[in-house]
């Protein structure tokens, strides 16, 4: 046995191509990567980096073609639909879009009762659950009786991390949760999720293309490129004096308020690009040799 919650060994996902003859598309490339208990790994990269698919292979949503996805010792990699359906009382998931997330048609404590029904817990008893859970994210309790439209966007992120925490899990994958939001309210939901693992003692895969996001939230920070984790380190040291070229170029790119400063990242960004383009080029050029 092993104090991780969750172990990603060697992991590669994939996905037939598209079209006759099309060669497979490797979405992920031999990736590892492990959670503790009560800790938040965040997972950061650009659009097409992998990250969104390493999400989904721990849920059982993308094909595992090689490795392993292991939760408390035990592989779940390719478990079948019952047993996935069983383990979704101890891991659950936070999507990026709180406006289709959401069933608009069911009140909000229709959408908060269903995961309860389904592992048999009473009506009383899940009544009582739902005002627990929102009071944890901090909603008040005639919200159980309104629809997901009349909330704002925050509200329902809120919604989505209570529906998530219904069952107790202990461990939310979170994809994208806060980027659809606005800044003040991305702030807010950020710290939610603090103080429901400082309450709760849940971890979290924090997955985000955005180092700032990661940096508030992450005890450690993974950076994907290509399929590929190509750092990873103390959340800390990661987002603020990153090592490796790609992780630096997503560091220049995150804006700063001051102009003059803002420019010279710019400028350090583009070299960035250019080394790592003539690198590239010159190890085609090798390769064809």
């Amino acid at each position: 046995m092993t104090d991780l919650l969750l172990d990603v060994d060697d992991l590669e996902v994939e996905y037939p191509g598209k079209g006759f003859r099309a060669k497979p598309f490797q979405a992920l490339k031999g990736v590892s990567i492990d959670i503790k208990p009560g800790e938040t790994v965040g997972l950061v990269g650009e659009s097409g980096s992998g990250k969104t698919t390493l999400g989904r292979a721990v849920l059982g949503l993308a094909p595992v073609t090689g490795g392993k996805v292991r939760y408390r010792d035990r592989d779940i990699s390719h478990l079948h639909r019952s047993e996935r359906r069983d383990l979704s009382s101890e891991i659950q998931v936070v999507f990026q879009d709180p406006y289709s997330s959401l069933n608009p048609s069911l009140t909000i404590e229709q959408i908060l009762i269903e995961p309860l029904t389904a592992r048999g817990v009473s009506s009383a008893e899940s009544k009582k659950r739902v005002g627990d859970l929102l009071d944890y994210v901090r909603l008040p309790g005639d919200a159980r009786s309104r629809l997901p439209r009349e909330f704002s966007g925050g509200q329902r992120q809120r919604i989505a991390i209570a529906r998530a925490l219904a069952l107790d899990p202990n461990l939310i994958v979170c994809d994208e949760p806060v980027s659809a939001l606005d800044l003040s309210t991305q702030a807010r939901v950020l710290d939610l999720f603090i103080e429901i693992q400082e309450r709760t003692g849940v971890a979290y895969l924090f997955i985000s293309h955005d180092l700032a996001v990661v940096r508030h939230i992450s005890h450690r920070v993974a950076v994907m490129y290509r399929g590929e984790i190509v750092e990873t380190g103390a959340g800390d040291q990661v987002t603020a004096r990153p090592q490796h070229p790609y992780t630096q170029r997503l560091f220049m790119a995150a804006p700063v308020p001051d102009p003059d400063r803002q420019e010279i990242r710019r400028v350090e960004r583009r070299r960035l690009i250019d080394e790592q383009r003539a690198a590239a080029a010159a190890g085609t050029e090798a390769d064809a040799a």
